[in-house]
């Protein structure tokens, strides 16, 4: 994300919890092709991505600024002045694509 408004959290997070923020705003998506999917198309299991902006101290494979792949379903949401979050543990984390690792030998970018 661009803009650093949660630079500044007033939040602490605890033991192995990740604080996300997601890519995009839930409701309708557009396809590749440039169809507009209404929120309430019946789709199958679909992960998203979300940018790390908060780890717990116990955490030990994400840092604040990877952006993770999680599945929406098992969520727990929470707003901090006014900016919605995602919450889970690492353990509901599926990949983390990093820029840290782009330099890495025989690196794909994504931390599986």
């Amino acid at each position: 994300m661009s803009d650093n408004t949660h630079e500044k959290l007033p939040i602490r997070m605890l033991h192995d919890r990740v604080l996300v923020r997601t890519d995009i705003p839930e409701g309708e998506r557009r396809s590749s092709g440039g169809i507009v999917i209404p929120a309430t198309a019946a789709v199958g299991r679909r992960l998203a991505w979300a940018e790390v902006v908060a780890v717990g101290q116990n955490v030990r494979t994400v840092e604040p600024g990877d952006r993770v792949l999680y599945d929406p379903e098992d969520r727990a949401e929470v707003e901090v002045r006014g900016v919605p979050y995602v919450l889970m543990r690492e353990r509901d984390l599926h990949a983390v694509a990093a820029d840290r690792f782009e330099g890495a030998v025989d690196a794909t970018g994504l931390y599986l």
